[in-house]
């Protein structure tokens, strides 16, 4: 009885040991989750009006024609994944990887039709494990990424699609409603959606004129990649929000289990406790009758 009390209270030690790791976690990923939210929020401003200037050229000028807004034939996929380099946080990275991996299976029969692009260490892991080659990779992210450190990537994803090498760019990462919820999603990042630009108008209000030089054709050439590339940064920047956010629940969940772990393995000591107690009791009077 005394060794199986020292293992229940070597048990609740270890428990409250693990409670006190995964609080601290998880109000360390309550601060990053706060600061990925500012940094998405601070992207937004240079997107919109990058967005607005190529709204501007596409629909204002006749005849003016891109590759990256021309769709055509789908021989070859390229798909860019953004995920972490960390665990822990729950099922994000898998369930946006079980949903690449069907998209894969299910849309082509050989290797040669697709290509894959990947940012986060879970990301080129899963690949590499099931024999997926990975076209460029970026490892090692920081909790706060500026546009440098995905630029590689981005352009050379982007300029792959300019260049013919593949046909369509999808982009796969977590979209952040909430801390308690991250969507996995697949999205069609090139070509783009012309309609996107000459549809309807998208910045209310009164409308800015632009002058062009050299011409709207030359500074289209320029601004769609970097539109196209600001569009990755800012996928980038979600999917860390939903890092940070699938973490900060994950590790509330363990220390509400760790909280119930320890409060049963609580009462059963001190029923043990009591019993043996009880025990020793009950051998005492026993030992007291028999000298009677």
């Amino acid at each position: 009885m005394a060794k199986g009390m020292r293992d229940i209270k070597r048990s609740i030690r270890s428990k409250q040991n693990m409670k006190q790791i995964t609080r601290a976690m998880e109000m360390v990923s309550a601060s990053k989750l706060k600061k990925a939210q500012n940094a998405a929020l601070a992207a937004r401003p240079y997107a919109d009006k990058l967005r607005e200037v190529v709204f501007s050229i596409a629909s204002g000028s006749s005849g003016v024609k891109h590759p990256m807004l021309q769709t055509r034939e789908v021989k070859r996929t390229a798909y860019l994944v953004i995920t972490s380099d960390r665990g822990q946080a729950g099922g994000l990275n898998n369930n946006l990887l079980r949903k690449v991996q069907a998209e894969i299976q299910s849309r082509h029969t050989s290797p040669d039709q697709y290509r894959v692009f990947v940012i986060g260490r879970k990301g080129s892991d899963f690949m590499k494990r099931r024999g997926i080659a990975v076209a460029d990779e970026i490892i090692g992210m920081p909790d706060s990424p500026t546009f440098a450190d995905i630029k590689p990537i981005a352009a050379a994803a982007v300029k792959g699609f300019e260049d013919g090498t593949y046909d369509e760019l999808i982009l796969a990462y977590n979209v952040f409603r909430s801390a308690i919820s991250q969507v996995p999603t697949l999205k069609k990042l090139l070509p783009l959606d012309a309609s996107e630009f000459q549809g309807a108008e998208t910045v209310q209000g009164p409308k800015a004129e632009y002058e062009y030089e050299p011409s709207p054709e030359e500074v289209l050439q320029v601004l769609l990649p970097k539109y196209a590339e600001t569009l990755i940064y800012s996928a980038v920047l979600d999917n860390k929000a939903s890092e940070h956010g699938a973490r900060m629940t994950a590790m509330g969940n363990a220390t509400k289990n760790a909280t119930k772990m320890i409060a049963q393995l609580t009462l059963t000591y001190n029923r043990a406790r009591q019993a043996a107690i009880t025990q020793e009791i009950a051998e005492i009077v026993a030992g007291a009758n028999a000298l009677q």
